[in-house]
């Protein structure tokens, strides 16, 4: 799940992680205004057993509220293989312009290595550490 400038991102290593057999479920949570009445979230969830927001706010910001609807108010724990995660940007003032997104806010790298991290957790077999 994301929203924004990272949804771009994340549609775009979609592309890279289908040409290693890794298939990810991506929602546009701007789609779900108000948040998620049908339960789209939680129906991915069920699917994939698996949960990250890919979110462009600091910490505990829109993805702390999303993490929130989807475990607590949704029940979506309840379907996971593993903990769910949020990758968001750092904790601090980014710099004015692009070059603020680029260091501040998860980059396609960011996004990939998290994505194999849970595939590797799942299937270490399959999916070999990156390290």
């Amino acid at each position: 799940m994301s929203y924004g400038s990272t949804l771009r991102i994340v549609q775009e290593v979609a592309k890279e992680l289908m040409q290693i057999g890794i298939d990810i479920e991506i929602i546009d949570a701007q789609s779900l205004l108000p948040f998620d009445i049908n339960h789209d979230t939680l129906k991915s969830v069920a699917k994939t057993n698996r949960l990250l927001i890919v979110d462009e706010d600091v910490p505990g910001g829109a993805s702390a509220y999303l993490l929130q609807q989807i475990i607590e108010e949704q029940d979506g724990y309840q379907y996971l293989d593993s903990k769910p995660a949020t990758l968001t940007s750092k904790a601090h003032r980014p710099a004015y312009g692009s070059d603020g997104d680029y260091f501040s806010k998860p980059s396609a790298e960011d996004i990939f290595e998290k994505i194999y991290e849970m595939m590797h957790e799942a299937d270490p077999n399959k999916y070999k550490s990156l390290y």
